[in-house]
């Protein structure tokens, strides 16, 4: 069984950073999709970026040139590093992996994701 576990949310003031962390146990090899999305209270979770095994990358559009995605499979961790914070990234942001083999298009279909974690809350102040 994957357990993932995020950390590193809070509150910043707009034009903030902050770096999110994923920490997977279990069995992760066969799992060749990892991403993270991102929920506010009542809206469906979106796709904000996903990585392949091999390092190939999605990201959101909203998100291009702000956010960054990364992960060391040797040590089972995701990673995502958000650079200039707006109020409209503020949202519960949720790890999540998966067997896909198709990790850009599962950015628009977190259905896909097999193992997901409890998610760590991120608020942008204006």
């Amino acid at each position: 069984q994957v357990r993932l576990v995020e950390s590193g949310g809070g509150s910043v003031q707009t034009g903030g950073s902050l770096r999110l962390s994923c920490a997977a146990s279990g069995s992760i090899s066969s799992l060749n999709c990892m991403g993270w999305y991102r929920g506010a209270q009542g809206k469906e979770r979106e796709g904000v970026a996903t990585i392949g095994r091999d390092g190939s990358t999605s990201y959101a559009d909203s998100v291009k040139g702000r956010f960054t995605i990364s992960r060391d499979n040797a040590k089972k961790a995701l990673s995502l590093q958000m650079n200039s914070l707006s109020p409209e990234d503020t949202a519960m942001y949720y790890c999540a992996a998966g067997r896909s083999d198709n990790c850009a298009a599962d950015m628009n279909y977190a259905a896909d994701m097999n193992y997901w974690g409890k998610g760590t809350l991120v608020t942008i102040s204006s």
